[in-house]
């Protein structure tokens, strides 16, 4: 697998634009499922508890969607911590792949999605410079699940 290569002043700017995000984890998180399953219906297919639920609305509320919303921007903040070292970073993207891949059988192409989802609400709140230093790390957190998916035998 690959090492990855961020230079300590890309390690900085993309920790200082995640912290703005993760400030509202919760909520932004909750945007991003959202936007994914209102945007990409298909998607809400792996969640059975959220299947019945059509109206933007009432996905927001649910305690079920906020919470997995936290859940995926808690995971990303961990790597995020771990820019640095690719060894933790991996040793928190490999099981996480492997889980999706094996146990929950999630097709890879929707963590393309949601990284873009996210890149896209940094530009609406925080401006294209915040969106364009974090484009690198969502690339590598793509590629090193990708390849997770590929030693699983996706």
């Amino acid at each position: 697998s690959s090492t990855m290569s961020f230079s300590e002043a890309e390690v900085q700017s993309a920790r200082g634009a995640w912290e703005k995000m993760y400030v509202d984890a919760e909520d932004n998180g909750t945007t991003v499922l959202v936007r994914m399953f209102t945007e990409h219906p298909d998607t809400k297919s792996y969640f059975t508890h959220f299947k019945g639920m059509d109206s933007a609305e009432e996905m927001k509320q649910s305690d079920q969607v906020r919470g997995h919303g936290k859940k995926v921007f808690t995971a990303i903040n961990d790597m995020v911590q771990h820019l640095d070292n690719s060894e933790a970073f991996l040793g928190i993207v490999n099981p996480l792949g492997k889980k999706h891949a094996t146990h929950l059988k999630i097709d890879p192409k929707n963590f393309r999605i949601i990284c873009d989802i996210i890149l896209q609400l940094m530009e609406e709140k925080f401006g294209g410079d915040c969106k364009a230093s974090f484009e690198k790390v969502t690339n590598e957190i793509c590629t090193h699940l990708n390849n997770v998916y590929k030693e699983e035998g996706w």
